[in-house]
Order: C-alpha cells, then sequence, then structure tokens
C-alpha cells in the first residue's frame, strides 16, 4: 500500500487526537504490549517516536542522503545510534527484548527507519490507528494494514521495544468494533 500525503496527514491526526469511533475501517490490526512501569506513559512515548516519523512523511525530501532529526526524542535517537550512555533503562531493555523477539535482530539505524516513512515506500505496511492503555502495565495498539494480517512491521515493532515494550503480541486482525468499544470504554 502507498502512503499519499493525505492518508499521512490522517495518520499524523490519529496520533495527536484519539480518532473518533466512527472513523474506523472495517478492520484494524491489534498488538497487545506489555510495558514495565506506567501504560499512559509508555503510550506517550510510543506516539512521540511515531509522530515526528509519520511528519516526515509528508515533508522530508526523501532523495536526500540524511533526513532531519530535530524532532525525534533523544532518547530513541541514542538507542538507534547504540550510544548507551544516553540511552535510558526502558530503551536499552527494550532494545533487549526487540533482539529476543526477532531472533537477535539489531537495533534499526535511526535513519534507515525514518526512511521506511517514505510515502513512496510501499515496505510499510501499515498506518497508525491508536493505542489505548487497558491495564496497569499493558497497551493495546491499533493499526490499519488494510485488513492483510502479515505485513511488513519490524519497523513498528522496533518503536514499540525501543519505547520500554517487554513484550508484543501480533498482529492480529480484529473487526474495528472491537478498537471502538475499548476506546469508548477508556475515556
Amino acid at each position: 500500500m502507498m502512503h499519499t500525503i493525505d492518508s499521512l496527514a490522517a495518520e499524523l491526526q490519529r496520533l495527536r487526537d484519539r480518532p473518533s469511533s466512527d472513523a474506523a475501517p472495517p478492520v484494524l490490526s491489534l498488538f497487545v504490549i506489555d510495558v514495565h512501569g506506567d501504560a499512559v506513559e509508555y503510550e506517550r512515548r510510543l506516539r512521540s517516536v511515531i509522530s515526528p516519523a509519520v511528519r516526515l512523511g509528508g515533508t522530508a525530501d526523501f532523495e536526500q542522503d540524511s533526513l532531519p532529526v530535530d524532532d525525534v526524542p533523544g532518547w530513541f535517537t541514542a538507542v538507534s545510534s547504540q550510544d548507551l550512555e544516553q540511552v535510558p533503562q526502558f530503551a536499552r531493555n527494550g532494545c533487549d527484548r526487540y533482539a529476543e523477539h526477532t531472533g537477535g535482530g539489531r537495533p534499526w539505524e535511526l535513519q534507515d527507519w525514518l526512511y521506511r516513512f517514505d510515502p513512496d515506500e510501499d515496505s510499510r505496511g501499515w498506518e497508525w490507528w491508536d493505542a489505548t492503555p487497558v491495564g496497569p502495565s499493558r497497551v493495546h495498539m491499533w493499526v490499519d494494514s488494510w485488513g492483510e494480517s502479515f505485513f511488513g512491521c519490524q519497523d513498528l515493532l522496533w518503536a514499540a521495544y525501543a519505547a520500554g515494550a517487554v513484550r508484543v503480541d501480533g498482529p492480529a486482525v480484529h473487526k474495528s468494533a472491537v478498537w471502538s468499544a475499548e476506546r469508548n470504554a477508556s475515556r
């Protein structure tokens, strides 16, 4: 699926303000994320990483050798560059969990990760939909995968783990009514 300037703008809006329940597509993909610590704080960190990348998708010149990183949180830049002295413990632990989850996968280099948000790049098989804390240390992350149960999401997994996930299960496709009920219950 190719991303368009309009779809990136809508995705960025969903990162800023939770979407209304009547705006959802028929199905969404769910990732169940267990975190160490506060689920609300985790959700904020996750959004703080995805937001600048989606914004770049709509504004950056992807023909350049490198993309601007001014809006990317410093901790995410540090964990991506393996500057371990600057990496907070939650991100360090998440990096280890990502390696376990992927069978030895190394941290994503920041520029490689940001280039996945090029609207002409078709390897990003998802768009952000929402994240909902569903317990003191559990978050449900919802993405639009256009009904696909198997899609390119290693970039998303990296962000989820780097933001402090202990465990990520998914994706699993659900009717959007599941998200909508959850959204309305968490107001």
